[in-house]
């Protein structure tokens, strides 16, 4: 991509499909494991399990493929910044509903909207899918940017939906 390209496109995003290169799957497993890095950091994410994290991102794609979803890179400036994934809730939860999951920029690509641009590509995904609602959870106290991000993007609290063990979680519902 030639540089005035790139600096009038400075995000883009990438579905990561049982097709994508060597490169974007490594790119893509790396940020979800900083991800997890980061939430096993937190105070009161003891018993965040780091090994099925692993385990998920071994399986790039598949381990959203299988679960009725899918993942996204985005960079930033030509740079791997940012990931997300989705997948289906079971319809005991609500019928025709994803869960948004692994929200995470790099510190260095943050500010550059990354993180709604992400969400965002979610969502479209989800409303074109004919999905009725998104759900998420996110630990306020240790993801101050995103829960705010979340709230602006139109996700109301919610019950519980799942067993997250991670404490200090808000659960968050958007309906489509």
């Amino acid at each position: 991509m030639a540089q005035e390209e790139t600096a009038l496109r400075p995000i883009a995003i990438q579905l990561i499909d049982t097709n994508a290169s060597p490169a974007t799957l490594a790119h893509a497993r790396k940020l979800l494991l900083e991800y997890g890095r980061f939430v096993i950091a937190q105070p009161g994410a003891a018993r965040f399990c780091f090994g099925s994290l692993e385990q998920e991102a071994a399986r790039l794609p598949q381990s959203y493929i299988e679960q009725g979803g899918g993942c996204l890179i985005a960079h930033a400036h030509g740079e791997p910044g940012g990931f997300v994934a989705w997948r289906a809730l079971p319809a005991a939860v609500e019928p025709d509903a994803w869960e948004l999951k692994r929200l995470w920029v790099r510190p260095a690509a943050r500010g550059l909207s990354l993180g709604r641009a992400l969400t965002q590509n979610v969502l479209d995904r989800a409303i074109t899918a004919g999905r009725k609602a998104v759900y998420l959870d996110t630990a306020p106290a240790a993801m101050a940017a995103a829960h705010k991000l979340y709230l602006e993007m139109g996700f109301a609290p919610c019950p519980p939906y799942n067993d997250n063990p991670v404490e200090g979680l808000a659960w968050l519902r958007k309906p489509l």
